[in-house]
């Protein structure tokens, strides 16, 4: 089973979603969070820094566990945990690092939602739980 902890970074009834690179394995120019795999001997907590680190180049302050969804495997994956966080306090103003998204942009929780292409349906719900909290 992999894991994978995602960070929904929330600022002024935003969130900052990521467009996965085309060139990436799974869910290819799909839109998702940042975020990534959580490293043998890693907590989530720590997997959750260093992965927002490496993408947006910022340092959490205090992240809250949100809600997990677990992804069935098919012919292309493996079965996949994946742990979402909220974080509404970090230091630095996130930019997009690496090659792992092609775009970073703050999206209105209205519009979130509508996205195209959002990576996993499971986002529709996650969001509409977030913008009532």
């Amino acid at each position: 089973m992999t894991h994978i902890v995602n960070g929904l970074l929330v600022k002024d009834e935003k969130i900052l979603m990521a467009l996965r690179s085309p060139e990436r394995r799974t869910y290819p120019a799909m839109w998702s969070f940042p975020g990534g795999h959580v490293e043998r001997g890693e907590t989530l907590e720590c997997a959750l820094a260093r992965e927002l680190s490496e993408e947006t180049g910022i340092q959490i302050e205090t992240a809250t566990f949100l809600s997990r969804f677990e992804v069935g495997s098919n012919d292309k994956t493996e079965p996949m945990t994946f742990h979402f966080f909220v974080v509404r306090n970090w230091l630095g103003e996130p930019q997009n690092m690496g090659d792992e998204h092609s775009e970073l942009r703050w999206v209105e929780f209205a519009k979130a939602s509508s996205l195209p292409r959002l990576a996993l349906p499971f986002y529709t719900e996650l969001l509409s739980s977030l913008r009532r909290s």
